[in-house]
């Protein structure tokens, strides 16, 4: 019999294997200061493309004032324990009623971390009976919920409508079959490649099929839409959208989440959800930081059109300098290239070492294996001089990467070190 403990040392995992070279730099790097566009990295300053502060809410006068005051007046554990004991307050069911006519929805329910909350979502909403269709490039916290199902699934091919429809179809006679319905899972906006999900035409297809639709818009929700509501409101399909998920890690920098809906369903998760039930609630500082931060998203529109202005110039810029950003249609702004996880770790370290570039590198298992993917976010407090900034170094590396630089360099690594890495 095998010791699980000798397999995990035999087979550190596609990432794991790589933790002796990169763990601190490349894999957990450590920056420090004030979060925003200038942080310290290895004792020096670089521009940091990797926050996910869309709206730059994170060191607001307004957010800190609101944060500071609710600590020094709760402290961090109020309230005690779960919702369904101890945990409820006031400000909770505020800050629900106020996110769910934000976003257009009957009534909204607040949860403790956005990826548990997915899990447990996709866990309550579905029985054994029932099918899950998923966009195959959904976020792990969707896969992982899925994992979960006891009953049939089967993934479409990523915002391909072709693909949705024909697994409705084979979704369709399962649940003839069990007595079960069907769920679609799929993102407002998919958070590697920055792409909106189709959520209008997914939509559409209930013309043809009986399913319920679960979104979660995480990147959307305060970046897309005229007011910042979200996907939905984007596409002018809202109403269509059975349950609306989106975290607080993004554009309401903090942590937290919630779900919207009609009532009846957002009542039945409120009492089915296990990472709710069994966990302790979620703390007063997030709660009145979060309805501080609300404030601010529908009352400050300036803010996200600064935020566009910046994603502008950012996404044209690279374009101009021969950079493949796919096709993202939001703020998410990705740099595609082809490549090996070596090969990725070297310009990103010329970036940071030479130009004082910091942006997160993206591979395999994350992304299709072959693929480098850097990812930059861009927020509303980047200045113009740090695009620019940000724009001249990309182009400095981009010969270096067509005349296979980056490819030389990894070979003499490799060799100078005596590294040897499996091919993932």
């Amino acid at each position: 019999m095998l010791d699980i403990f000798e397999r995990i040392k035999e087979n550190p995992g596609p990432l794991g294997q790589f933790a002796d070279y990169g763990e601190g730099y490349f894999i957990f790097p450590r920056l420090e200061g004030p979060i925003g566009p200038r942080m310290q990295f290895q004792g020096r300053e670089v521009i940091f493309w990797s926050a996910n502060d869309y709206l730059g809410l994170c060191n607001h006068p307004e957010v800190i004032e609101a944060d500071a005051k609710a600590a020094a007046e709760y402290g961090m554990f109020y309230p005690m324990g779960a919702r369904a004991m101890s945990g409820e307050t006031d400000q909770h069911l505020q800050l629900e009623r106020e996110l769910a006519d934000f976003v257009q929805k009957e009534s909204a329910y607040l949860l403790n971390f956005g990826y548990q909350g997915m899990v447990s979502t996709i866990d309550a909403l579905v029985s054994r009976n029932d099918v899950i269709v998923y966009d195959m490039d959904s976020h792990a916290c969707i896969v992982d919920g899925v994992r979960l199902h006891a009953g049939k699934r089967f993934t479409y091919k990523h915002n391909d409508m072709a693909s949705l429809e024909k697994n409705l179809q084979r979704a369709t006679k399962v649940a003839e079959e069990t007595g079960g319905g069907i769920l679609v899972i799929t993102e407002g906006v998919f958070g590697m490649r920055g792409q909106q999900g189709k959520i209008k035409e997914i939509c559409e297809l209930k013309s043809k099929y009986q399913f319920r639709l679960l979104v979660d818009d995480a990147h959307g929700f305060g970046t897309l839409g005229k007011t910042g509501a979200g996907v939905g409101e984007e596409q002018d399909c809202n109403d269509q959208i059975d349950v609306y998920f989106s975290t607080f890690a993004k554009s309401m920098a903090g942590f937290g989440a919630f779900l919207a809906g009609d009532k009846d369903i957002i009542r039945y998760l409120k009492f089915n959800l296990r990472s709710q039930i069994f966990a302790k609630s979620l703390t007063m500082p997030m709660v009145i930081g979060g309805l501080k931060r609300l404030e601010l998203l529908r009352s400050r529109p300036e803010i996200k059109a600064k935020l566009w202005e910046n994603v502008e110039k950012l996404q044209s810029g690279l374009k101009e300098r021969g950079f493949n950003i796919g096709d993202t249609n939001t703020c998410v702004t990705p740099v595609m290239m082809q490549g090996t996880p070596v090969e990725a770790t070297l310009l990103v370290k010329d970036l940071r070492e030479n130009y004082g570039i910091f942006t997160s590198v993206v591979v395999y298992p994350v992304i299709p294996k072959g693929m480098i993917l850097l990812r930059l976010i861009p927020t509303a407090s980047h200045t113009d001089s740090e695009i620019n900034e940000t724009l001249a170094a990309f182009e400095g590396i981009h010969d270096k990467l067509v005349s296979g630089y980056y490819k030389e360099q990894e070979q003499l690594l490799l060799q100078e070190q005596g590294l040897s890495f499996k091919p993932i």
